[in-house]
């Protein structure tokens, strides 16, 4: 799924967490990514934690690096 700007939206599963909010996530398509938390998530202290499911935005430039947008409830 891509939006207006460019980037690619896809759903994975928290596999690790990491430091300074830094995740690595696997992805529905089983590539692995280094994403962080979005800013409103941020603001909003919503909590990631191993397995829970969530959608990363990555841009076209480096798929390797994403931004968690959204978690899933269970």
């Amino acid at each position: 799924m891509t939006n207006a700007e460019g980037s690619i939206q896809l759903e994975g599963t928290v596999i690790e967490c990491l430091r300074n909010a830094n995740f690595r996530v696997e992805l529905q398509n089983g590539h692995v990514v280094l994403a962080h938390i979005s800013g409103k998530m941020r603001k909003n202290y919503i909590r990631v934690m191993p397995f829970d499911r969530v959608l990363v935005e990555l841009t076209p430039y480096d798929l390797t690096r994403g931004r968690i947008l959204f978690r899933h409830r269970n």
